[in-house]
């Protein structure tokens, strides 16, 4: 396997395996959680705290999932009526407000995170699990995101210039 292939592999499925994993955990977490309150009258002190914060993963990883395959939400059926310039004049200003809103989710995500590092926060539950791993999900995510729309904004650009249809010009919800 090359370098190249390696890369391509990872970039086509980070997301899903990072949210499938958490996805599995966060799940797995909460049936062996009902399966000891109701069977065994027992429920362990984390078992309601981790999956709060696997879900973080999920929701943030899962963001940046959706810009890369277009899914999130937009405007569509009224971008579909534009003109071409206009329609790329949104992508543009999708992009613009992506990373300005990234900028300040991860700069404050990441002061949360110093803060909580600093205080020695650890997991509800857990003895010396640290709150601030699980955290890391929404910069990293957020970095994530930025490299997405990055990503996405170089594939349009390339083809607003060669005056191909725009990836970013479909709709999520199409006639057949």
């Amino acid at each position: 396997m090359t370098a190249a292939s390696l890369w391509r592999a990872v970039d086509e499925n980070l997301e899903k395996f990072v949210v499938s994993i958490s996805f599995a955990a966060l799940a797995g977490i909460i049936v062996l959680a009902v399966v000891q309150r109701f069977v065994f009258s027992y429920q362990s002190p984390w078992s309601g705290s981790i999956p709060v914060y696997l879900f973080l993963w999920v929701t943030w990883i899962g963001a940046a999932y959706n810009i890369r395959t277009r899914t999130q939400l937009r405007f569509g059926e009224l971008r579909s009526n534009l003109p071409y310039t206009g329609k790329f004049l949104c992508i543009l200003l999708d992009a613009a407000l992506w990373l300005g809103v990234s900028v300040i989710v991860i700069y404050y995500a990441i002061e949360q995170i110093q803060l909580v590092h600093m205080n020695f926060a650890v997991v509800q539950g857990t003895d010396d699990l640290p709150q601030w791993w699980f955290y890391l999900a929404t910069p990293l995510g957020w970095g994530l995101i930025v490299y997405r729309v990055v990503q996405n904004l170089i594939i349009d650009t390339a083809a607003f210039m060669r005056r191909e249809p725009l990836e970013g010009d479909t709709t999520i919800f199409t006639a057949d």
